[in-house]
């Protein structure tokens, strides 16, 4: 590690038009705070900027069709965040709002250091204006036909049917989304921060001093660069944000691009209003900021032109950018509703906060988009911290307890296996330094596990509840290793799954620890006493997670139908005994496979509670076999048996057909007994 004086993290500012999502915090939150976290442990002088996004265009929209301010609606999701992520324990020294007093102030001074020094120029351009509402118009707050597909709701930015980027100027028949009339267009001046200007030292700067970079961030800075840079206007014609802070600009507001990065230095002022400049402006501090891919431009290219223009500050060492994080193999949207949300995952599974950073992590998108699943949640759970963590714990607390009244046993004597495994532990310490050093959390997070590793295979080994009753010297010889691998595990588990690190520290009765004592044999003295074994974790059961995942889909078909999608109208009326006549039951999928050469169909084998039969349905398409197989689901029993490509099925599984086409299994809200009939 080289050697600054002090550490200044940054994780990118959440927007606060809606809650915190997984995607969140695999991409920034969570290796953010494993990164303070560890530093904190080495002593380091450390401070973890963070606060919420308040300004933009999305803001006023979402305020507008709520009927409310701007300023209700980030209040309501700025304390929503800071209250989830303080939950969650995400360990911010400061998190703040780019709404504060504070902010606006730094931000226009900011701006004005930039006007009077002349690294700004002014352009006058035609912007659409609606007369009607006396407003120049985002482009979002315009809509129109969408010149390359025909869609008559395209946004001024973007046509969100067939994906084109567009201009606002493309648009047919452009109407402002305020007041409903056609917009025209009228001149507008603003000042542009003249990024071209600062190609050539990007270039030096980024491309040759720190080709260290993740690959995913040097590449898209490089292609940005390659591309060339054009001058970005840091003003817009908006009534939300921080006032431009020149005579005549009224009605005009800083680019909210512009304005948030300047709340990273807002926000440490808010926390060390006498020493913010130590750590803003100091050569001996290292900045380093964490945040998705989404922001890497404005983080790498746009934020450290601002600073170099400014003249006064320090620029950023890393930004180790994460790529994105899928939700059960699909793109993570708010819009269409799928996202598993932080608060209500702590509201969901209290006491689990450790569980979702670490599948997080474990997961984590660091090179590429990666996928997470409601059955991977459950499989690294039960199988990794319940089956090899947290057992390896219970069993050594377990055993001293049981034959040495809960104090740290003496050593009596070392083997050659006993040294082997003791000399794993700085081994494992170097490697997770390394990783967290160059910020692949991913691995660090690995090693931290194979400690857990080293202790169960070491219990394996030396089976110390069979020794107990003939060698007592040896098995006091054996948990007394155990034990300090556990110790080793409080540390090294610290950064990544901090609740458990704290509730493991107690159940061993250590006041105190510090990254220093990782990789020693010695940390717990002999005859410490230690607390009743406790668990660290529990099984997560197939009903919690399946619960979630119907959840998704739930939530994802309202959203979509309250959108856009209508129903199909209602079928012709049928009678009561018609009605009758259908014996609709539970049933469980045993089996299932593919019907070979059809795209549509699986072949498969129920139990009913009457009989196990065979059902060919066309649901291949919505569901693998993997996916169906032991699900309860609904049947129609009595139907009239057909053949289906040679193959004789004995009944109709219900389906249930959203208003965007897509095929959904209709099961039963809790497990029942196959054969019960539904009416």
């Amino acid at each position: 590690m080289n050697a600054y004086t002090r550490h200044l993290i940054t994780a990118a500012l959440p927007y606060a038009n809606g809650p915190v999502h997984i995607g969140h915090l695999a991409g920034v939150y969570i290796p953010a705070d494993i990164y303070a976290r560890y530093l904190r442990l080495r002593g380091k002088e450390v401070k973890f900027i963070c606060g919420s996004d308040e300004h933009g265009v999305p803001i006023t929209i979402k305020a507008r069709q709520l009927g409310v301010t701007p300023q209700d609606v980030v209040d309501k999701y700025h304390f929503m965040i800071k209250d989830a992520f303080e939950r969650f324990g995400i360990s911010f020294d400061i998190y703040s709002r780019t709404s504060s007093k504070t902010q606006h102030n730094t931000a226009a001074g900011f701006f004005r250091k930039l006007y009077d020094a002349g690294k700004f120029i002014e352009k006058t351009t035609e912007q659409y204006y609606d007369e009607e509402a006396q407003q120049f118009l985002a482009d979002r707050y315009i809509t129109g036909v969408c010149p390359k597909c025909g869609n008559e709701n395209a946004y001024g930015d973007q046509c969100e049917k067939c994906g084109a980027t567009l201009s606002p100027t493309e648009l047919i028949n452009p109407r402002s989304t305020i007041s409903g009339s056609q917009p025209v267009l009228r001149e507008t001046s603003h000042w542009y921060l003249p990024l071209d200007q600062y190609e050539s030292w990007l270039r030096e700067w980024i491309l040759e001093q720190h080709k260290e970079w993740k690959p995913n961030v040097y590449g898209q800075c490089k292609s940005w660069l390659d591309g060339g840079l054009q001058p970005r206007a840091v003003s817009r014609d908006l009534d939300w944000g921080v006032p431009v802070p020149v005579a005549g600009a009224e009605g005009k507001v800083l680019y909210v691009w512009f304005d948030a990065p300047i709340g990273y230095i807002s926000n440490t002022i808010e926390l060390l209003p006498n020493d913010w400049e130590t750590w803003w402006k100091r050569r001996d501090t290292k900045m380093v900021h964490f945040i998705g891919k989404d922001n890497i431009v404005f983080h790498c290219i746009v934020f450290p032109a601002m600073l170099k223009a400014h003249g006064e500050f320090i620029l950023p060492d890393n930004v180790p950018a994460n790529e994105f994080l899928n939700l059960e193999g699909d793109k993570i949207s708010t819009t269409r509703n799928w996202a598993v949300w932080l608060h209500e995952y702590l509201d969901e599974f209290p006491g689990k906060e450790d569980v979702l950073r670490y599948v997080l992590c474990a997961n984590a998108p660091e090179t590429k988009d990666n996928d997470f699943t409601w059955k991977d949640f459950q499989a690294r759970n039960n199988s990794e911290l319940v089956a090899i963590l947290g057992n390896f714990v219970n069993r050594v607390l377990v055993l001293t307890q049981k034959h040495f009244d809960g104090k740290v046993p003496p050593l009596k004597g070392l083997t050659d296996y006993d040294e082997a495994t003791l000399k794993e532990l700085p081994i494992i310490k170097q490697a997770l330094e390394e990783n967290i050093e160059n910020y692949h959390f991913r691995d660090a997070l690995k090693e931290a596990m194979n400690l857990a590793r080293l202790g169960n295979k070491y219990l394996a080994d030396t089976e110390p509840w069979k020794l107990a009753k003939t060698d007592v010297d040896r098995t006091s010889t054996i948990l007394h290793i155990a034990l300090q691998i556990c110790a080793n595990c409080s540390i090294a588990f610290e950064p990544f799954i901090p609740f458990t690190a704290q509730k493991l520290r107690y159940l061993l009765g250590e006041s105190q620890t510090s990254w220093e004592m990782l990789g020693r044999s010695n940390i717990l003295p002999e005859a410490h006493p230690l607390h009743d074994a406790q668990l660290l974790f529990d099984k997560i059961d197939d009903d919690a997670v399946d619960a979630q995942i119907n959840k998704l889909h739930v939530m994802k078909a309202a959203k979509g139908a309250g959108a856009k999608a209508t129903c199909e109208p209602q079928k012709s009326v049928c009678t009561f005994d018609d009605f009758t006549k259908i014996d609709i039951r539970t049933a469980t999928v045993l089996e299932a496979e593919r019907v070979p050469h059809t795209d549509k169909l699986l072949k498969l084998k129920i139990d009913t509670g009457l009989d196990v039969r065979t059902i060919v349905s066309g649901i291949a398409e919505a569901y693998t076999p993997g996916q169906i197989c032991g699900k309860q689901i609904c049947i129609v029993a009595n139907l009239e048996p057909r053949k289906i490509k040679g193959i004789e099925s004995q009944g109709m599984i219900l389906m249930a057909k959203e208003p965007n086409g897509r095929m959904r299994i209709v099961h039963p809200g809790e497990p029942l007994a196959n054969g019960a009939t539904v009416s």
